[in-house]
């Protein structure tokens, strides 16, 4: 029996239909899901800052210090206990999770991540893992957005459109950056910029913005003023930061990806929980400004106010020897990426975006630092700037975002000065760091498999195929012992195919045999149990393996082999066949549904 729920829905919908033009009510939708992210940003940022601030209340501020190694670990532990016993589901992590509902899921995300990285997103940072807030906050949005559509039976272009819109949201809500936001959503979603997009990623951006500012008024998350105007003379020095941030950048991937696959090995929670929350614990306990997001201490560079940095140890000490300065913030470079990781593995909820701004500041600061101090050059930098554009060029290089960088910086910078060194550092951050790491960390895993979406829209058409519909499996097997006669008799004249697999008795693919083969002699029933199939089958021209190739793959291969028909194997077994035309004619359809 229909719900009074869904008989409302069901009126409101033939309403729609009636009323409200299709586009229109897509820029209803995204100022909607705009406002939805933006309180998503909002709520998330608040329950971790409720979270950290009662870890800091007073019965604990005096052995709080003592605490840094305690607390990621309970932290972790909640998350894990939440995952577990309430939400039962898998919680990806963030952007990945979302890309993933783009490219193989037709853009429709579960239900549960609406609401499952706000119960455990903060807990992880605020309980000091070494994550960022941006990824939860994004999958929040995006899972609200994809789900709306569903229920208003939008289809997948409309549904991957919401989806950015929810992505430019969040990200506008967070860093007050509506422009960023919108590059954001179309260079890591890969979605086409048209008009018909534009509109609403604006209208999303706007309203998320707006409940920023409804909420936290002009506050904002990076305090900076630009103090040093760019100078020429500074050029061949942001190309070195280029350089040096495209070094970071896949120094950052390569830790990420190496300690990533160190824990798959572990299918326990509770171990992986036990070992990674123990070594994030000890490094957060010696390193402090690792605790959390880190925008405290990305603050403090960008002032220019790097003792507060530095003297944040577990020795409280500070040096005025400029080299222990360095090497104290090589270590937190190097240790951020190690204790974000570190994050991750021991199954915390969280983003790469703040670990990367963190790592971006104090890299483009340091450069700057050394070059100063170094008395090789006559000339001074900025050394607020040279953070600012550092973080740039991270984002160009770990997101592999070149244009979110420049916009973001330029936007939180509120003007275009530092634009032709945020255009140098992060076109050669990419350029570099892309010969080293094709893929960013959002869609490494993706890419692996084909499975990515790119603004290829025709390699995009093919990925989103569903090879389970065109592979057809009603072919009758012959064996390699089967007379002629039998083929005849049993086969062709039971089959409307005209080409046969030949297995063994394990169902084992073989070879083939088709009725050209036997054109000649299948009339002579003299060879009707002289001839055997063994004699007359030949090999494939190739053969699709299942659980490995993609609908790309078997185009190419198709191409490559100059047949029609494909034999197809699923678990080294004989599993059906693919046709050439059957697998072009669902592709047509696909680029129709996309493209509508």
């Amino acid at each position: 029996m229909p719900t009074k729920l869904n008989i409302l829905l069901r009126k409101f919908l033939i309403w729609k239909y009636k009323h409200i033009p299709q586009r229109k009510f897509i820029y209803i939708l995204s100022v909607l899901i705009g406002l939805l992210s933006g309180l998503g940003a909002v709520a998330l940022k608040n329950l971790t800052h409720y979270i950290q601030y009662l870890l800091e209340s007073e019965f604990i501020v005096e052995i709080h210090h003592a605490f840094y190694f305690i607390f990621p670990i309970i932290g972790l532990l909640l998350v894990l206990i939440i995952i577990k016993y309430i939400i039962h589901k898998k919680v990806g992590h963030g952007i990945p999770s979302t890309l993933y509902a783009i490219s193989k899921l037709k853009g429709i995300m579960p239900r549960h991540q609406m609401w499952a990285s706000l119960l455990t997103a903060p807990l992880t940072v605020g309980f000091g893992g070494s994550v960022g807030l941006e990824g939860p906050t994004v999958a929040t949005g995006a899972a609200l957005g994809s789900n709306f559509a569903r229920i208003f039976h939008l289809n997948q272009t409309s549904r991957t459109l919401l989806v950015g819109c929810a992505a430019a949201g969040a990200m506008s809500s967070i860093f007050k950056a509506p422009i960023a936001a919108i590059v954001f959503a179309v260079e890591i979603f890969s979605l086409e910029l048209t008009i018909a997009s534009m509109i609403p990623l604006l209208l999303a951006s706007v309203s998320a913005i707006l409940t920023s500012y409804f909420f936290f008024g002009d506050d904002v998350l990076l305090h900076f003023k630009i103090q040093d105007k760019f100078e020429l003379n500074s050029v061949v020095f942001y190309v070195l930061l280029g350089i040096t941030s495209a070094t970071t950048s896949i120094y950052f991937s390569k830790i990420y990806f190496g300690i990533d696959n160190f824990f798959k090995r572990f299918s326990n929670g509770y171990k992986r929980l036990l070992i990674g929350g123990v070594l994030l614990g000890i490094i957060v306990f010696f390193i402090p400004p690792l605790f959390g997001e880190g925008f405290d201490t990305i603050n403090n560079v960008l002032r220019g106010d790097i003792t507060k940095v530095i003297t944040n140890n577990i020795f409280h000490t500070a040096s005025d020897n400029i080299w222990v300065i360095v090497a104290l913030l090589v270590g937190l470079v190097t240790f951020k990426v190690i204790a974000m990781s570190f994050t991750f593995g021991a199954g915390g909820v969280g983003g790469v975006f703040a670990p990367t701004l963190f790592t971006g500041s104090i890299s483009g600061y340091l450069l700057a630092l050394i070059v100063n101090y170094s008395n090789i050059f006559n000339h001074q930098l900025s050394l607020t700037n040279f953070a600012m554009v550092g973080m740039a060029g991270l984002m160009a290089g770990v997101l592999q975002a070149p244009l979110t960088a420049i916009f973001l910086i330029a936007e939180i910078t509120g003007g275009y000065e530092l634009f032709i060194p945020l255009m140098i550092v992060s076109s050669i951050s990419f350029l570099v760091t892309k010969i080293y790491v094709p893929h960013n960390i959002y869609a490494a895993e993706l890419a692996k498999k084909g499975e990515l979406i790119t603004h290829d829209k025709d390699r995009n058409v093919l990925m989103q195929l569903d090879l389970n519909k065109v592979i057809e499996t009603n072919f009758i097997a012959l064996t390699p012992d089967m007379c002629l006669g039998d083929v005849v008799n049993n086969a062709v004249a039971k089959s409307s195919r005209n080409h046969f697999p030949v297995v063994n008795e394990n169902n084992e693919f073989l070879g083939i045999l088709t009725l050209n083969d036997i054109r000649s002699i299948m009339f002579n029933k003299d060879l009707y149990e002289k001839v055997k199939v063994r004699s007359l089958m030949h090999s494939a021209s190739d053969i699709i393996y299942y659980e490995k190739d993609s609908a790309e793959v078997v185009l190419n291969k198709f191409k490559g082999s100059g047949a029609w028909n494909l034999v197809v194997i699923k678990n080294g077994k004989y599993f059906g066949f693919i046709s050439k035309s059957r697998l072009l004619t669902a592709y047509r359809r696909k680029l129709i549904d996309v493209t509508a």
